[in-house]
């Protein structure tokens, strides 16, 4: 099964619900999907709630990067008013590890958002140049991910 790295913003409660719903549906379609906010370094969750919290943000730090580097498909949430910060560095891994050393792997955006932070373009091009494709819905993002599996 492919697997599916899911980037992007996590901390409010719509947020969560979002990428809940939609990882649920790439599953589906057969991917196995790395979802941080479900199973990445939980904070509430031992052995994480034991530890001190610079040891626990480098476990989350070195759980996601080795997550997106094993990844064949990398999925960036763009949306917000501007895109997630982690997620842009994850993006960036990614990519770099794609040129180096996993050459298939697939980097696509979800972007549902009409606001745009850069003046005529819709997103920054440090972060539209690496995806290999961005969608505006995800029945879109779903369509595109059920023809590569």
């Amino acid at each position: 099964m492919p697997r599916l790295y899911f980037a992007g913003p996590l901390f409010s409660a719509a947020e969560q619900v979002f990428n809940a719903v939609l990882a649920e549906r790439i599953e589906a379609l057969g991917f196995t999907v790395f979802l941080p906010q479900r199973d990445g370094v939980e904070s509430s969750r031992e052995p994480w709630a034991s530890m001190p919290p610079e040891q626990r943000r480098r476990a989350i730090f070195e759980i996601d990067r080795d997550q997106v580097f094993a990844c064949d498909v990398l999925l960036f949430v763009l949306d917000g008013r501007v895109p997630d910060e982690g997620a842009a560095l994850e993006l960036g891994m990614a990519y770099a590890h794609r040129q180096l050393a996993k050459p298939g792997r697939r980097l696509v955006g979800l972007h549902t958002d009409s606001r745009a932070a850069f003046l005529g373009a819709k997103l920054n091009p440090m972060l539209a140049m690496p995806l290999d494709a961005v969608f505006d819905d995800a029945d879109a993002l779903l369509g595109y991910l059920a023809g590569i599996r």
